[in-house]
């Protein structure tokens, strides 16, 4: 057959080996889902708690709710009143900057061995992906 100056190319367009890629990719994967699944997320959040501290004051997510329940009671009033929307999408906005700001994150323990695979997939992943990206001698 008559190649008709087609020619394949591997990952990224280059002559690298496409199935580097894929072992690479997979290895990433492997790896980063290996790490993510590791880890622990928790959160203080909670209706009593505080929140936000101004000054000497505690701000907790109760009282985050009052001003969104009469922003939404003057929204419902007349949609066109400026400081009802404001106050309502004010207090969204300080409820989910408040339960991004109080969850923590932990990794889970685990043995010396688990962490070298962990390393091993990703980063040995990462070089295989990205010596796929560049190109081959074709001597």
């Amino acid at each position: 057959m008559a190649n008709n100056g087609l020619q394949i190319k591997g990952a990224g367009g280059s002559e690298g080996g496409i199935i580097q890629f894929i072992i690479g990719l997979a290895m990433m994967i492997g790896g980063g889902y290996l790490f993510l699944n590791s880890i622990h997320v928790m959160s203080n959040f909670g209706m009593g708690r505080g929140l936000y501290r101004m000054g000497g004051m505690s701000i907790t997510t109760g009282m985050v709710l009052i001003p969104f329940m009469i922003g939404i009671a003057l929204v419902f009033y007349d949609s066109k009143n400026y400081f009802g929307w404001v106050l309502a999408v004010g207090s969204v906005l300080a409820l989910v900057l408040g339960v991004i700001a109080s969850t923590r994150f932990s990794l889970s323990g685990m043995s010396l061995f688990d962490l070298l695979m962990i390393l091993v997939l990703f980063f040995g992943g990462l070089g295989i992906f990205m010596n796929s990206l560049k190109n081959m001698d074709s001597s």
